[in-house]
């Protein structure tokens, strides 16, 4: 289990820890994480689950896309790269849906496709040497699929600045844009969630569940894995990543340089 890109443990109070497990690239997301991470949902649908705690193993929660991966998938075919696309939007999305609460403990660096992960989590606690950035504009590509989680947790202003800057900015910036709940000492992250954990597990399940269920249905991210919104998202993420653009950007990123943009779009 512990080569598994994404583990699982459920306690005997229904506490369910998911654990993003590729510390050696930061926990950036593959194919295979993302899988990991829909199998953990699969698994613990089944389970008696109260709350769910997601962290990352290592230095840094999420560093975003594996971008080698990226590089991979670009060359395939257009469905190929839609179905790369809505599998990782329905991870996020299934995570956002949860009829349980769901709690972030980040640490490290949290960018691009992390930002949309905690975006799709009821509470997020940080810790103080947290540093944020939505990047995809860097490197030629596009938030497409996480945007509605993003516009949910920090309202469209703040997206229209970091969304479109790629700037990185820490733990205490995210709390005020509010990206995250609270900041904590990097020692206290753990005991910081299971304080949070103890305030849940101590709530009516039903209700939390009734309560984020009328929540969601006034937000943004709450559209459904089937609806035409989703679909054209889904398909301006994937086609953004097959254009001249993203190859120019993804190949800044390999060469560690700055990207030769020219005027117009590309």
């Amino acid at each position: 289990m512990s080569a598994s890109p994404v583990l699982w443990s459920l306690d005997a109070r229904g506490v369910a820890t998911v654990t993003l497990n590729r510390p050696e690239v930061n926990n950036a997301y593959d194919g295979a994480l993302i899988a990991g991470v829909l199998a953990a949902i699969d698994d613990l649908s089944t389970k008696p689950v109260r709350v769910v705690v997601l962290n990352g193993n290592g230095k840094h929660f999420q560093a975003g896309a594996d971008l080698k991966w990226i590089n991979g998938v670009r060359p395939k075919s257009s469905e190929e790269n839609e179905a790369a696309s809505r599998a990782t939007f329905e991870a996020v999305q299934r995570l956002n849906t949860l009829p349980v609460p769901t709690v972030a403990l980040v640490q490290g660096g949290c960018f691009g496709g992390g930002t949309g992960v905690i975006s799709a989590c009821d509470i997020v606690i940080a810790a103080d040497n947290a540093l944020f950035s939505i990047t995809e504009v860097r490197w030629g590509l596009t938030a497409a699929i996480i945007i509605p989680q993003l516009c949910d947790a920090i309202g469209v202003r703040q997206v229209r600045r970091y969304a479109l800057t790629g700037e990185r900015f820490g733990a205490e910036d995210a709390r005020r844009i509010g990206l995250v709940h609270e900041v904590v000492p990097l020692a206290d992250l753990a005991s910081a969630g299971a304080k949070v954990v103890e305030q849940l597990l101590g709530n009516a399940p039903d209700a939390m569940a009734e309560t984020k269920k009328l929540a969601m249905e006034s937000s943004f991210g709450g559209m459904a894995v089937d609806d035409e919104a989703y679909k054209r998202l889904v398909h301006l993420h994937s086609a953004k990543r097959q254009t001249a653009e993203a190859a120019e950007g993804l190949a800044s990123f390999a060469e560690k340089r700055a990207g030769r943009w020219g005027g117009g779009n590309q």
